[in-house]
């Protein structure tokens, strides 16, 4: 009779299939693998090898707490000749003294999770257990079988091995790339992703359904979007929009998710302050990269928040045109969410694709503050009954505006207002280039095409379907050159008559310094004109003068709202105009010192000019990105850097492997806040 069949030792083989499952930043002291994709395992036996004639070995994988083969969460696998399609499986690849070679094959929907391998070895009537290892799976864009798959090898770059990108800000006619650092496969991340999983409310209720609806990138989705919040569980981040960020971290001053997800699991879990739409969007992206569904960070200009499902907002207003009442329902400047690609086997055929994810806290879904995954495609078709949260996403993009002027006598007259569009300018990063890409066409079709007026039938938006009225004399706000923070400039309000006859009317302009969510702040300029007399045919601009000292102190977004009135008493007619202007921050400059070449180390050099009339102090820039340690990411500059005075600051990079590589900075101080700057590194061989 043979002897025992002995296992010395089993090689989890990290870089071959690191470099196979693309997952190489993951598995320099660990097994991280792709589902659907076979990978390398290697066997040392003790004594003599493994004899098919006289040995059998059964494999077994597991995950979660409570594995079983009919929850899917717990395989058992004997070592056969030929893999089968959708099924765990292990094929000998080599044999050779006393080693053995295993491919071992994982199915495109399985679980994903931290698995735990074992191997049970027999021959005749004598048995060995062996532990062989643990890996963690993770969903798979490069596999045709999984629900993830992308057919683009540059969108699968881009969507889930990008660590670096762009979140888009500003307003809708000056938008703003802001670099953030995804970082999904930075030190730690990974493990703090499987614990976010780990500690959702469902997962503690059933852990064993939990982990076996981890199959599903639609659930996972759903669980990661209401666990990017801390209002139902232990989630990651706390929501604040108030600009009282004195006992945590303003939203503004965030360049990157690591920090944040570090911080989160350092505290036991305990809630990050603070967060914005862009932070919780941001570190939903990296968790869902670094699980594996291809995501990216989409940014809506002019985006609805509606409660009450009627697709419309209104805004009251006093005579002067000021918004009464502090309201929940309102127009957000813009608004993050990400988009994440995957097919809907739930719902109808023509619903794969890129589906909207939306992890800021607004409204409950099913009982959870959380988002979607909800088809964009059913969005631009007005299907509101579609899973999940239709109606909320296309009022993001889709919502009417109705503004009502309270008159003296506590009647209400609708105003006139051609300036907010709601959904405008829908924003993400491109592929593969630092520029901008507009998807505005994925959520909506043509203004005013036959398919537009369809969608809007469909989703019974028939207000959206009325034509609008006019009256010959139209208004809007234009800008001027120079709109830099620090600086005094001019808005003006271009007013057109288009008619045979003169009107005579008041016009009242306001600039009010104004958050991203259309929180107002306090006037930085006001114009009182009590008789406007406009000629036949003829066009008038009027001048509002914005000084710095007016704005300096309560500038929080780098947004002021002008907002401008015209009351004609004779024809009882209101026209109102508004804008958001954005005010340009100082440029980071970057300098690379030396020539980046692999294992060689680099200095970059980062320098700031004061643009404001006075001095800073508490200024610090932080520094995010490949090739820095702990200790370098915050220096402190000394104070004060006076008016017009540039500072210059040098940080250490450790080596860099070959590639391209992107420094991210942020620049704090006590009058200027969250300046951000990034630079691309392209390192050559050595």
């Amino acid at each position: 009779m043979a002897e025992e069949l002995v296992l010395e030792r089993c090689d989890l083989e990290l870089e071959a299939n690191g470099r196979d499952h693309h997952t190489a930043d993951l598995c320099r002291e660990r097994l991280v693998v792709r589902r659907g994709q076979p990978f390398w395992l290697t066997l040392h036996f003790e004594g003599r090898n493994y004899e098919a004639s006289v040995d059998s070995l059964t494999f077994c994988a597991v995950t979660g707490p409570d594995p079983s083969e009919e929850a899917g969460t717990k395989a058992l696998f004997r070592l056969s000749d030929a893999t089968e399609e959708g099924a765990w499986a292990a094929v000998a690849a080599d044999q050779r003294d006393s080693t053995l070679s295993l491919h071992l094959s994982t199915p495109a929907n399985a679980p994903v999770g931290h698995y735990r391998l074992s191997l049970e070895a027999s021959t005749g009537y004598q048995g060995s257990s062996f532990m062989l290892g643990q890996f963690t799976l993770l969903f798979n864009s490069w596999c045709p079988a999984d629900a993830v798959y992308l057919d683009s090898d540059e969108e699968r770059q881009e969507y889930v091995l990008t660590q670096q990108g762009f979140i888009y800000q500003g307003s809708a006619k000056f938008i703003k790339n802001i670099p953030w650092n995804f970082g999904q496969f930075e030190e730690g991340i990974l493990d703090i992703c499987l614990m976010l999983l780990d500690v959702n409310p469902k997962f503690l209720r059933n852990a064993g359904r939990d982990c076996s609806r981890r199959s599903s990138p639609v659930y996972v989705g759903r669980v990661v979007s209401g666990m990017v919040n801390c209002n139902d569980d232990q989630g990651v981040l706390l929501g604040r929009w108030d600009n009282n960020y004195a006992d945590g971290i303003s939203p503004m001053s965030w360049i990157g998710s690591v920090d944040i997800l570090r911080r989160w699991k350092r505290d036991g879990c305990q809630r990050v302050k603070y967060g914005q739409c862009w932070v919780f969007a941001a570190v939903a992206c990296t968790v869902l990269r670094c699980l594996g569904i291809p995501t990216r960070v989409v940014t809506n200009y002019n985006s609805a928040h509606d409660q009450n499902s009627n697709l419309l907002i209104e805004y009251f207003r006093n005579e002067f045109g000021e918004i009464q009442s502090d309201k929940s329902e309102m127009i957000w400047n813009f608004h993050c969410w990400v988009e994440s690609w995957m097919t809907r086997p739930d719902l109808q055929p023509g619903y794969e694709g890129w589906q909207a994810l939306d992890p800021t806290p607004q409204e409950k879904s099913e009982g959870t503050y959380c988002c979607g995954p909800v088809p964009v495609r059913a969005i631009k078709e007005g299907d509101l009954s579609t899973k999940y949260d239709a109606p909320f996403v296309f009022a993001e993009v889709n919502a009417d505006v109705v503004d009502w002027i309270r008159q003296d006598d506590g009647s209400l007259h609708k105003s006139i207002n051609h300036s907010l569009v709601v959904g405008l300018k829908i924003s993400t990063k491109c592929v593969g280039r630092d520029d901008r890409e507009d998807i505005t066409h994925s959520y909506k079709y043509p203004e005013g095409s036959p398919e537009e007026r369809e969608a809007f039938t469909r989703a019974n938006h028939l207000n959206k379907l009325v034509n609008k009225e006019e009256t010959g004399v139209a208004m809007r706000i234009r800008v001027g050159e120079g709109m830099n923070r620090g600086c005094d400039f001019d808005v003006f309000a271009h007013i057109t008559n288009s008619t045979p006859e003169e009107h005579t009317g008041r016009l009242l302009l306001c600039a009010r310094t104004v958050s991203y969510n259309g929180i107002l702040g306090p006037e930085c300029g006001t114009k009182d004109l009590l008789s406007l007399s406009l000629e036949p045919y003829s066009e008038k601009s009027i001048p509002l003068r914005i000084l710095y000292e007016k704005y300096c102190d309560c500038l929080t977004s780098n947004l002021i709202k002008v907002r401008g009135l015209l009351i004609e008493p004779a024809a009882n007619s209101y026209l109102l105009a508004e804008r958001d202007i954005y005010l340009e921050n100082p440029e980071i400059k970057i300098r690379i010192l030396g020539e980046p070449k692999q294992n060689r180390k680099l200095v970059a050099e980062i320098s700031l000019q004061n643009p404001l009339t006075v001095a800073l102090s508490g200024c610090t820039f932080t520094v995010e990105g490949a090739g820095l340690i702990e200790e370098q990411k915050t220096v402190d500059v000394p104070d004060p850097v006076e008016a017009g005075e540039e500072v210059k600051v040098r940080v250490d990079l450790l080596p860099l492997y070959v590639g391209r590589h992107k420094l991210v900075v942020n620049f704090e101080s006590d009058r200027l806040k969250a300046v951000k700057g990034f630079r691309n590194v392209i390192v050559g061989p050595s």
